[in-house]
């Protein structure tokens, strides 16, 4: 701001306020509360704060601008992930016959089960090569011979391990595999 003749100052580094009187170049005098007269450079006073000039600044501002300046950007609320959640497995397979085919009239039960493991070992192979970290297979409890096939498959690969799958979600019917990208054949 510009100081004119007649505006309430007052100086930065010291102690001094009072009135313009007389403004010549850059050279500016003014007068105290009693009567003295000081010379300032333009650089080395600032208007003075009073009540009015603090009103002022309240009263005739926009107070929407204000408050929209003052808003600040909400997040988009994260959802919290349980750390078992986080490393939960994505990608279920479901080797439920009625899950596989629409009928298993005429099919044996050699037949249903050479199509339950030609399914894994296609859904295997498919998250080796898409670099799949985790699969879930749901076998079912059964007499486990299902179970007992699918562990034969998964120890012909040297780059997966697999467990029983979590008890809370699965029950004792599915098997995790965790597959290993960078093991060497």
């Amino acid at each position: 701001m510009k100081i004119k003749l007649g505006d309430a100052v007052e100086a930065i580094d010291d102690a001094i306020s009072g009135i313009v009187t007389k403004i010549s170049e850059n050279t500016i005098t003014i007068e105290d509360a009693d009567g003295f007269e000081f010379q300032f450079e333009a650089n080395e006073l600032m208007h003075s704060v009073n009540e009015y000039t603090i009103d002022n600044a309240i009263y005739n501002s926009d107070i929407e601008a204000v408050k929209k300046e003052k808003e600040s950007k909400k997040r988009k609320p994260t959802i919290a992930v349980k750390p078992k959640e986080r490393h939960a497995p994505k990608f279920e397979v479901d080797l439920h016959i009625h899950h596989l085919t629409e009928s298993t009239r005429g099919m044996s039960n050699y037949d249903m089960l050479n199509l339950q493991l030609d399914t894994a070992r296609r859904q295997l192979e498919f998250a080796i090569k898409k670099r799949i970290p985790k699969i879930v297979f749901i076998h079912g409890v059964g007499e486990g011979v299902l179970k007992q096939e699918l562990e034969t498959l998964f120890g012909r690969y040297n780059n997966i391990k697999f467990y029983d799958a979590d008890y809370k979600t699965y029950g004792l019917g599915a098997t995790e595999v965790r597959i290993f990208q960078n093991v060497e054949a």
